[in-house]
């Protein structure tokens, strides 16, 4: 058709208008739930015809844009933990790297858009249904007014591990480990998935670092540009799988999707957004096993 546009790197026809109202949905869903939509947008991309190892690349470039413009406001309002932060980005550029090396080494075995394919249906589907869960049960507790007295956080024999540290701004004194290995394990999952490996990031900060959930949204974004960058950077040197006229149309509509994702997801309440975002996962993951 006339609004068919062909796109060059990856050789394949794709509709923009499409493009652009898919952007514009995942941004105001990246908004709502302080996570980069890519866990969405990627699988999109992929419905839509275009090579898993391009989607990612491609979508990682569009979350840096996205996250960079709401880390901002996070910033202003003093709503993020930029001490735990910098060591979950230390961990992301190690994990970036490893993970890189991990796209390039399917990529020679020509098995790279399964990988792609078979991590998200597995992601989604745990982090989806652990996420139900927790939401269900919250919803339960707010209809029945139990209220439980819950110790501050739960210890893990992972903040016992050496390097103990104070984080003043989330009141949490752990093994500086806790984020750096958080790190490892986000930055890997960004390379292979193109995710900002922020839907994975949320949950940890909240049940492993222990960090206040209001800080989780802007430390997540604020981790998210740094570990995108280095994706976005090592994808386009190592296999020119960026394509620019994509990117632009993914850019748009997600920065205009964020800013009235925020505005709707403040008149939500947190456990009825949690439960949202579980069956969007379910949903998803269900979607690609099916193709």
């Amino acid at each position: 058709g006339y609004m068919e546009y062909f796109l060059p790197i990856a050789e394949v026809y794709v509709n923009l208008p499409l493009i652009f109202i898919l952007s514009l949905v995942v941004g105001v869903l990246s908004g709502l739930f302080g996570v980069g939509g890519g866990f969405l947008m990627t699988p999109f991309l992929i419905f839509l015809g275009i090579p898993p190892s391009y989607a990612v690349a491609n979508e990682a470039n569009n979350i840096l844009a996205s996250s960079t413009s709401a880390s901002l406001t996070h910033w202003f309002k003093k709503t993020m933990d930029l001490k735990i932060g910098w060591f979950i980005v230390g961990g992301g550029l190690a994990g970036t790297l490893l993970g890189i090396l991990t796209f390039g080494y399917f990529k020679q075995l020509g098995k790279i858009d399964l990988i792609i394919t078979l991590a998200y249906m597995y992601v989604l589907a745990i982090v989806g249904s652990l996420m139900l869960r927790d939401g269900i049960m919250e919803i339960d507790r707010i209809k029945k007014k139990v209220i439980i007295k819950k110790k501050l956080h739960t210890h893990y024999w992972i903040h016992g591990l050496p390097f103990r540290t104070r984080f003043k701004t989330s009141k949490v004194y752990e093994s500086a480990l806790v984020p750096i290995i958080l790190g490892i394990v986000v930055g890997f999952i960004a390379a292979i998935m193109g995710v900002g490996g922020a839907f994975l990031m949320v949950p940890a900060m909240i049940y492993l670092i222990g960090m206040p959930t209001k800080l989780v949204p802007g430390t997540s974004l604020f981790v998210t540009i740094f570990i995108t960058g280095f994706v976005v950077v090592l994808h386009a040197f190592t296999y020119n799988t960026i394509d620019l006229i994509l990117v632009l149309i993914l850019i748009t509509g997600s920065i205009a999707g964020v800013h009235s994702g925020q505005k709707i997801g403040q008149r939500l309440q947190g456990s009825e957004l949690k439960t949202l975002l579980a069956l969007l996962m379910l949903g998803v993951g269900v979607l690609m096993a099916y193709d």
